[in-house]
């Protein structure tokens, strides 16, 4: 290579500015010269200080496809419009699957709260702690005797878990023979039919096919079930989860719910909130009707008035509904009048298509009763034969009297829900007859029935064997006295049965508390006859079987107190036998036939809707009860006597019993005069409180003894003094008494 200047090239590497390829741009001068270079062929150079300007670029190729920029302004502020809109989308989305899955958690929680609260004593504690914050210290005791039962009951389960696996082998071993056995002689049975030998093993045969069939199958689809399976039970946890009350712990149970219900609870009713209930009854005839009238409704209801601890209206329906719709749907009616099923009661009026409604205030039926007469009355006495002893209230706060002169009893309920104690009350009150006697057998033993030492002629107290047998004897011993009754009285001379008084004839009450222990004991006497059970060869059922056939007609009657009542421990024929039955809180309905007989559960009476903080509010049905017109059952509340009380009222009944009853006199009295003489200064009083006083005040006239509120009311209409109600209760006043007095004396003179 050679220089433009001829020189040869520089071969040391070195670099020389003058050796450089300048290669001028195109540019503009801007001092606009006005001579030209005379080589108009090449640029030439500028001039040192002179500004130059740079031409525009050329167009480069295919540059005519690139995005135009206002376009690709276009394009990004589109996209920031996108990203903000789809973030709203997205946070939806991510909170959304969060809330699943927390629901999902809190289903898992909740079924294991259900698992935990069923298979442990997390329940019983838990409540123990609410028992005891709130100073509740007899509730605290029943839940602790209640988890010790829970957990003995959980021990004793576990233990038969340990024999079980030896039990289910040999029960499947059994069971495989014999259907190997069963498939073998159908063979044999095929065999013979077709002529074929080979139809011996066709039906194993095909059993094995069905095996191999199935074990493909699950092979084949198992994962399609198990994958049902599993969203199932996701979708269950998740609605368990989602609902607004779930929760893992109790809450439900705390003070500050109860106070929120007790003030929604706490609203008087009022007509317009009646029609809501009943047009809110799940009816669709009702409430359509309900919806058609011009009223509203308003002409259904008859005034709402005052009754005892609650009110009452009578409902008129409409065409078209029936009563038995509306009193089936009991506790939705309830719940729609914001309150319990236990509050609200509906029967049929004598009027056609009216039911009548009452309906407690709210928390009334929780709150105690007032003490019982015998306790309160220093001077109380009784006459089987006439009177009636005083058990407790019915709902409408109206004293209940039983009426006991040849009755079999039955009590039954739950246990420590005081049937003890109601039992114990109607037995108390007949030891201040002096005539009665008693034969007691208490199957517990706790000292329950004690203060009878002096006043039964035979007392047996003890939960074993041995007492079982005493018992039994002691109700064979009765039978005897039955036989010896019926075989000695003169049937010429009484046509018209035993007479109250008749020598040798004094009412027998055989009692015995918790005869569940006397069924279910296993002993037997030397003739391999056993003690307990259900058959004809049972003593004890024998004895009571006989007593009911005949006891009565001679005064010898049996009552029996029983808890959980079952076909074991309680037979058909025994429970049959009573006349007046009454239960406290059972579990089932079940039981409540077995306490009180179909009849009565079928026409509304329901024990096992009692709650089990009732203790002793029962279900009593039976001649001896004064039940209100059209129902064959009474809720009532009975009166508690606790040991202490029992004790002392039993040595009064014993001193009474020690004088000698006066001979009753043959007399007759004036029934106004009476009247007028026990409203003394009050200006008017119920029928049942007048009823009350009239028994005390002629204790041994048996007219008053007899007497109830409906039978006064008759009879003071007949001497012309009316009985109208007061806040819905039927009231005798004193100013007609002593008007209609003055009326007989004015006619007379």
């Amino acid at each position: 290579m050679t220089r433009h200047d001829g020189a040869p090239p520089d071969m040391t590497g070195a670099h020389q500015p003058e050796d450089a390829t300048v290669v001028y741009l195109p540019a503009t001068r801007t001092d606009n010269p006005t001579t030209a270079s005379p080589d108009t062929s090449a640029p030439s150079a500028p001039d040192a200080g002179t500004e130059v300007e740079l031409a525009p670029a050329r167009e480069a190729f295919n540059t005519r496809r690139l995005v135009p920029e206002q376009t690709r302004e276009r394009m990004a502020h589109g996209a920031v419009v996108v990203a903000h809109r789809a973030g709203p989308v997205v946070g939806n989305a991510a909170r959304g699957a969060g809330g699943v899955v927390r629901d999902v958690a809190r289903g898992v929680g909740v079924v294991w709260a259900r698992y935990r609260d069923n298979h442990s004593a997390a329940r019983y504690e838990r409540m123990m702690q609410a028992a005891e914050v709130e100073g509740d210290h007899e509730r605290l005791l029943e839940w602790e005797a209640r988890a010790v039962a829970e957990k003995q009951r959980r021990h004793a389960r576990a233990m038969e878990w340990l024999a079980s696996p030896l039990k289910l082998v040999g029960a499947l071993a059994v069971g495989i023979a014999s259907i190997v056995a069963l498939l073998l002689a159908l063979g044999i049975i095929l065999a013979i039919g077709d002529g074929d030998i080979g139809q011996v093993v066709a039906p194993i045969a095909g059993v094995l096919e069905a095996i191999r069939w199935a074990w493909w199958f699950a092979t084949a689809y198992g994962i399609f079930v198990v994958l049902g399976a599993t969203t199932l039970g996701l979708v269950y946890l998740y609605r368990q989860g989602h609902q607004p009350q779930a929760t893992t712990d109790a809450t439900w149970a705390g003070p500050g719910r109860r106070a929120e219900d007790r003030v929604r609870e706490s609203e008087p009713v009022t007509p317009s909130k009646v029609v809501d209930a009943l047009k809110h009854l799940g009816n669709a005839r009702l409430r359509k009707a309900i919806e058609a009238m011009a009223d509203g409704g308003a002409g259904m209801l008859s005034p709402i008035v005052l009754a005892g601890t609650g009110v009452e209206v009578d409902v008129e329906l409409p065409r078209g509904t029936n009563t038995e719709e509306v009193k089936a749907k009991r506790r939705q009616l309830a719940e729609n009048l914001d309150r319990h099923e236990h509050e609200v009661f509906i029967d049929t009026s004598s009027a056609a298509r009216t039911v009548r409604l009452w309906i407690a205030d709210a928390g009334a039926l929780d709150e105690p009763i007032d003490a019982s007469p015998l306790v309160v009355d220093g001077e109380a006495h009784a006459s089987v034969h006439s009177g009636r002893a005083p058990w407790g209230r019915n709902l409408r706060n109206d004293p209940v009297e039983l009426f006991l002169w040849q009755m079999h009893l039955l009590i039954t309920g739950k246990s420590n829900m005081g049937k003890t104690a109601a039992l114990r009350a109607l037995v108390l009150w007949a030891a201040f007859d002096p005539t009665t006697r008693f034969r007691i057998a208490d199957l517990k033993g706790l000292g329950d029935w004690h203060m009878f030492k002096n006043i039964a002629d035979v007392l047996i107290e003890g939960p074993t064997d041995a007492h079982v047998i005493a018992a039994t004897e002691m109700l064979e011993d009765a039978v005897e006295e039955m036989d010896r009754r019926l075989q000695g009285f003169d049937k010429a001379k009484y046509p018209n049965g035993v007479p109250a008084g008749l020598p040798g004839y004094e009412p027998l009450f055989v009692i015995v508390d918790e005869a569940q222990v006397a069924f279910m004991c296993p002993a037997l006497d030397e003739h391999k006859r056993p003690y307990g059970g259900q058959k004809t060869t049972s003593r004890y059922f024998a004895a009571a079987r006989k007593i009911h056939n005949q006891g009565r007609a001679v005064n010898v009657v049996l009552w029996q107190g029983t808890q959980d009542p079952t076909d074991q421990n309680l037979p058909k024929m025994v429970r049959e036998g009573a006349h007046i039955r009454a239960s406290l809180h059972v579990g089932t309905e079940s039981q409540a036939r077995m306490g009180l007989g179909e009849n009565a559960v079928n026409e509304g009476a329901a024990p096992h809707e009692l709650k089990q903080e009732h203790k002793g509010t029962l279900v009593v049905t039976g001649p001896g009860v004064t039940c209100p017109p059209g129902k064959t059952s009474e809720i009532v509340r009975t009166h508690y006597i606790g040991g202490s009380e029992a004790t002392a009222l039993a040595e009064r009944a014993e001193q009474r019993r020690a004088e000698r009853p006066a001979t009753e006199p043959d007399e007759q009295r004036d029934l106004l005069a009476d009247v007028h003489t026990v409203l003394g200064s009050d200006d008017h009083i119920r029928t049942t409180d007048v009823v009350s006083r009239l028994r005390k005040h002629a204790a041994h006239y048996p007219p008053y003894q007899r007497l109830n509120g409906t039978t006064l009311a008759e009879q003071l209409d007949e001497h012309g003094v009316s009985v109208t109600r007061r806040d819905g209760i039927p009231t005798v006043y004193t100013e007609r008494v002593r008007a209609a007095l003055a009326h007989r004396e004015h006619t007379t003179d």
